[in-house]
């Protein structure tokens, strides 16, 4: 349950989902994360990193661990449903019209 309620927070997931690719300095995650608040950014990068879902790597910034990694890989499954519901649901307001 500690795990859900961590990704429940806000921001949680787009923070794990902008630093999928490469590290991303706090200026770059604020800037993907739609200029979110620096003291909620610093709070939640605390978080992840407390749970060593994150790591900071000098120079680069901040990116995923090992676990932060894993778990990204064990939520793309729910990622590609989404991607197929959002569909559905957009063909059933196209057919409402």
């Amino acid at each position: 349950m500690a795990l859900l309620d961590l990704l429940g927070r806000r921001w949680v997931l787009r923070i794990l989902w902008e630093l999928r690719d490469r590290p991303l300095t706090f200026r770059e995650l604020r800037e993907h994360c739609d200029d979110m608040s620096p003291t909620v950014l610093n709070q939640r990068l605390r978080e992840l990193r407390d749970s060593d879902i994150v790591i900071l790597e000098e120079p680069a910034g901040y990116a995923l661990s090992r676990q932060g990694r894993e778990l990204l890989d064990a939520l793309m499954p729910l990622q590609r449903w989404a991607e197929r519901w959002a569909k559905q649901q957009g063909e059933k307001e196209d057919g409402e019209g």
